[in-house]
């Protein structure tokens, strides 16, 4: 039996959660503030686990974080942040800190099982010592998303955000790879140097070594003067390498051996350069496949791959959809003009595919409130991604846009669930791999469809 301390202003969410850890054979203590909870610790000993809410009267929930990574005693114990509204900053900032996980309310008696058997077995990640950055403007680019995929993006980019090492992102065209990037920047302790992006696949290949590395003066045919290149340019910061995938190979050897020296030489100098970077680079690619095929050097895929970040097609994240479409329109329509998306405009967007992702939606929505007559965007307003599309299987079911938008999204959700439990032979771990979510996630989802595994065709 643990004892577990939960850290929660809302009385009723408190006792519940309580009862819940206390019928499933676990002692548990309370607090209704951090300052409670704090003085409640002191001289105790350490609880196995700490249920922490963001929104506490006096010091907020990412303070008492802090206070207990600087608390000697209490510095690992795992910290279960929850919040009503979970948003890219407070899922980031609380990974960032060091927390072990972040729920949102409310949460279900199986997924708190889950979460206890991890934590009771499994040992806290390291904690990063740096506070988090301030609240970003609203100008900054953010990782937006509440759908669980993308809450596991942000937990994975928080955690990464405390250490030093190379990161790669995959993922396709258009799903906010180098937007991803810089909000890693953001939240770590390089976030005051340097954020140079250098996109490997627009540079010509005889320009791209001098790009990088940087040039002495007449080194070649035009190089009037020294040049200092992006690598040195990051010096401090963060070096972001997009679409590494379309790095021709002698360069691949050449950017290997600055990973491995962090070196740099610039071209036609024997000065060596020494630099302080973190480079994150990022692909549309199967860097693995082209491995297999010669056009990619594994070694460079390890030293690159050390933590995979993993950006979800658009597609898997449908609860996505409805609140960036809302989040674009409002940055598209002026103050005096606000527009809304009409209910049958709302079904269109949550049923499309995306092919071109996050993007995509974001030049649709740009695209249909510019020439759009009125103040209500309906679904005639958007005919242009259908009429682009000449692929019939692709075609928006009919039934489906007559639902009403919960069931339209039930029935898709069903559909992306029954599909990835087929291609991947019935192995829930693998079709929750597919869909970008946790396997305790899926279980949640199918039993709230109703679900069973023979209903999915199991």
């Amino acid at each position: 039996m643990a004892t577990i301390l939960i850290i929660d202003d809302d009385d009723a969410f408190r006792e519940g959660l309580a009862e819940t850890v206390q019928d499933l054979g676990h002692s548990t203590a309370e607090a209704r503030s951090g300052e409670e909870a704090l003085e409640l610790l002191r001289g105790r000993t350490a609880p196995a686990c700490i249920f922490l809410d963001f929104r506490l009267p006096g010091a907020d929930g990412v303070a008492v974080l802090e206070t207990l990574r600087a608390t000697p005693g209490l510095q690992t114990v795992p910290v279960v942040m929850l919040t009503a509204h979970a948003t890219s900053d407070n899922t980031i900032s609380a990974m960032r800190l060091g927390a072990f996980e972040h729920l949102a309310k409310p949460v279900g008696r199986e997924e708190i099982a889950a979460l206890l058997d991890r934590v009771l077995s499994a040992q806290m990640d390291t904690p990063a010592t740096r506070a988090f950055a301030d609240e970003v403007t609203s100008d900054e680019p953010q990782l937006l998303g509440v759908s669980e995929a993308m809450r596991e993006v942000q937990k994975r980019l928080g955690r990464a955000a405390g250490t030093n090492s190379t990161v790669l992102i995959t993922g396709e065209t258009g799903t906010g790879k180098e937007i991803a990037a810089r909000v890693l920047h953001r939240a770590s302790a390089r976030a005051s140097g340097p954020f140079v992006a250098v996109n490997c696949a627009a540079i010509p290949e005889d320009l791209l070594e001098s790009e990088l590395f940087g040039h002495g003066k007449g080194a070649f045919t035009g190089a009037q003067r020294d040049r200092r290149g992006r690598v040195e340019e990051a010096h401090g910061g963060t070096l972001f390498l997009d679409e590494v995938g379309d790095m021709p190979l002698p360069m691949q050897a050449k950017l290997l051996r600055v990973l491995q020296e962090r070196q740099v030489t610039p071209l036609g100098t024997n000065r060596v350069v020494t630099v302080d970077v973190r480079v994150v680079a990022a692909t549309h690619r199967d860097l693995a496949s082209m491995v297999e095929a010669g056009t990619f050097r594994q070694d460079l895929l390890f030293r690159l791959n050390v933590i995979p970040l993993h950006m979800p097609p658009l597609r898997e994240r449908v609860a996505d959809i409805l609140p960036l479409a809302e989040h674009f329109l409002a940055a598209a329509s002026t103050d005096v003009a606000r527009k809304h998306l009409s209910a049958d405009a709302q079904r269109m967007l949550a049923t499309f595919a995306w092919p071109g992702n996050v993007r995509e939606l974001a030049n649709a929505i740009e695209r249909a409130s510019a020439l759009g007559a009125g103040q209500v965007l309906t679904r005639d307003d958007f005919a242009f991604l259908t009429a682009a599309r000449t692929n019939a299987d692709d075609a928006i079911p009919q039934a489906l846009l007559e639902l009403p938008l919960p069931q339209a999204v039930a029935q898709l959700e069903r559909a992306l669930i029954v599909h990835a439990l087929s291609a991947s032979g019935g192995n829930r771990a693998e079709a929750a791999r597919r869909l970008g979510i946790s396997r305790q996630s899926l279980y949640t989802r199918m039993s709230a469809l109703g679900m069973s595994e023979a209903s999915a065709g199991v």
